[in-house]
C-alpha cells in the first residue's frame, strides 16, 4: 500500500500485539492498525489502546485524569509507560489523550 506519507520507523512495532504502521502526516502521526475485525459488536478490548482510536495531545495529562475520575469515566493508562490515557465515548469509540510539549 502506498499512501504518499512517510513511515515513522522509530515506533515500537515489537511491543504491539498487532501489525500496523505509523505514518507522518505533517508534524503529526497517523497510526494504521491491522486488526482481524476492526468493529466487533462484542469482545472489544478493555484497554482502548488495543482498539481503533483517535489521539490528541495536551501539555498536561493530570487535569484530564482528574476530570475523568471526577466524572466517573472509566479509563486506562498507556501500557507503554507514556503519560497517556484511553477512554470510550458513549458509542464505544476510543479517545487517547497523551502528554506532549506544545508545538504550535
Amino acid at each position: 500500500m502506498h499512501t504518499g506519507l512517510s513511515i515513522n520507523t522509530d515506533r515500537p512495532d515489537k511491543k504491539l500485539p498487532y501489525d500496523g504502521l505509523w505514518l507522518w502526516l505533517g508534524p503529526e502521526m497517523l497510526h494504521l492498525m491491522v486488526l482481524p475485525n476492526p468493529d466487533p459488536l462484542s469482545g472489544r478490548p478493555d484497554h482502548g489502546g488495543q482498539d481503533r482510536h483517535v489521539c490528541v495531545g495536551v501539555t498536561s495529562i493530570q487535569p484530564v485524569e482528574q476530570r475523568l475520575m471526577s466524572s466517573d469515566i472509566a479509563y486506562t493508562k498507556s501500557k507503554s509507560g507514556r503519560a497517556a490515557v484511553f477512554f470510550r465515548d458513549p458509542d464505544m469509540n476510543v479517545l487517547e489523550v497523551f502528554e506532549t510539549q506544545a508545538w504550535r
